[in-house]
């Protein structure tokens, strides 16, 4: 079974300025990884059979896809050092962000239902980052710690239920301050399965209170038919 706590952060000063420069790292590159897919979509999505007869051949490369998109990280913090300073499990869920947001338009959900065209995310359009694993006692009194941000403060309204480990973070900038949410997991509840259930004559019940009870009484005039 799995639950989510939100609560609310108190960062510092040089804590919340570190969090907001990664806000802005992850929104360039999400908005650099979606532009590299879409690039190589418009370019290679006609049959051969189909393409027109005037237009710009499209130099030949591997389709941009997810372990490729993450791998490029490699070379990302070797290209522009300031990608360092931050965690590879937000880096990472960057590239997963731009995977899912792509396919769902191109491909659709598990149902088949596509989702409109994603957009490029603007200043302020990026407001979460991800931790996949933090350390199940990653909150010790009113601070959890945070990899690469340390100890931050927050305000504990309520307590982890016992049984229950901390499996994942989201920290998300709000109007009104810093949130984070904690995945909880506890193995040994199980999860609740979804039964869907076919009505048919004999699961179904109907029930009829038929006109004349509405007429005694509501006090309606009998219809002369």
């Amino acid at each position: 079974m799995r639950i989510a706590y939100q609560y609310k952060l108190l960062p510092t000063y040089e804590q919340r300025c570190r969090m907001d420069k990664w806000l802005d790292l992850l929104r360039c590159q999400y908005n650099y990884l979606l532009a590299d897919r879409f690039d190589w979509w418009e370019m290679n999505r006609c049959p051969v059979n189909a393409c027109p007869l005037v237009c710009r051949l499209a130099e030949p490369r591997e389709q941009p896809e997810y372990y490729g998109q993450k791998r490029s990280l490699v070379s990302l913090k070797q290209e522009r050092e300031w990608y360092c300073d931050l965690h590879a499990d937000v880096l990472q869920d960057m590239v997963k962000r731009v995977d899912l947001a792509f396919k769902r338009f191109i491909k659709g959900d598990k149902n088949g239902k596509r989702s409109g065209k994603p957009r490029f995310k603007g200043k302020n359009r990026y407001r979460t980052f991800a931790y996949q694993r933090v350390k199940p006692d990653c909150i010790q009194g009113n601070q959890v710690t945070l990899p690469k941000l340390g100890e931050v403060k927050l305000i504990q309204h309520r307590r982890v239920p016992d049984g229950f480990t901390i499996k994942r973070a989201l920290v998300t900038k709000k109007a009104d301050g810093w949130y984070v949410t904690l995945t909880l997991e506890d193995k040994s509840v199980p999860d609740l399965p979804a039964i869907e259930i076919q009505p048919t004559e004999t699961n179904s019940i109907g029930v009829d209170a038929g006109l004349e009870y509405f007429i005694e009484n509501f006090g309606f005039e009998t219809p002369p038919f």
